[in-house]
C-alpha cells in the first residue's frame, strides 16, 4: 500500500469543503500551501492555474490531480481536500470532481515531480482506496488512511 506521509501533513487535509469554481479550489489550495508549507498563497494559485491552463488535472472517477512546480520549494508537497459538493472540473469522463489531491513540487524536480504524481495516480485509480477517503469522518481519519496507520482510523 502506498504511503504518503512523506509528501503530506495532517493540517494540509481538509474534508467537507465548500468551493463553487476551480478559481475557489485553487485559491483554498494556495491558502492551505501557505498555512501549512509557508508558500505564498498567490504563487501557489497562480502555478495551479497556468498548469491548468495546459489541460484539465480531472484524472476521471471524481478525482483531481492540480499539479505545480512552484519556485523556491524545497521537496514535493501534498494537500488532500474532500469537497462536499463535486465540482465541475473539465475531466476527462466530464465527471465532477469531489477528491482532489494537489501536488506542488520545487522547479527543479522534473523525475522526482513525475514519479510522485505516478505514485499519487495509481493509490487513486483503485476503487477501495477512493472509497475509504471519501467515508472518512475527519481530518485525523483521512491522514490516518493516507499515512498508512489506519489502524488510528475509527472514523
Amino acid at each position: 500500500m502506498a504511503h504518503f506521509d512523506d509528501i503530506l501533513t495532517s493540517d494540509a487535509l481538509a474534508i467537507g469543503v465548500s468551493v463553487s469554481s476551480k478559481k475557489q479550489l485553487f485559491q483554498k489550495l494556495g491558502e492551505i500551501a501557505a498555512a501549512n508549507y509557508g508558500m505564498a498563497a498567490d504563487v501557489v494559485f497562480d502555478r495551479l492555474t497556468e498548469r491548468e491552463r495546459l489541460g484539465s488535472t480531472g484524472f476521471g472517477g471524481g478525482i483531481g490531480i492540480p499539479h505545480a512546480k512552484i519556485p523556491g520549494l524545497d521537496r514535493v508537497r501534498g494537500i488532500v481536500v474532500l469537497l462536499d459538493t463535486p465540482l465541475g472540473f473539465d475531466a476527462v469522463d466530464n465527471a465532477p470532481v469531489d477528491v482532489v489531491f494537489a501536488l506542488l513540487s520545487p522547479v527543479d524536480s522534473g523525475a522526482e515531480h513525475l514519479k510522485t504524481l505516478a505514485r499519487v495516480s495509481r493509490y487513486l485509480r483503485n476503487e477501495t482506496h477512493i472509497s475509504r477517503m471519501r467515508g472518512v469522518g475527519s481530518r485525523e481519519a483521512l491522514f490516518a488512511l493516507l499515512s498508512g496507520n489506519e489502524a488510528r482510523d475509527a472514523a
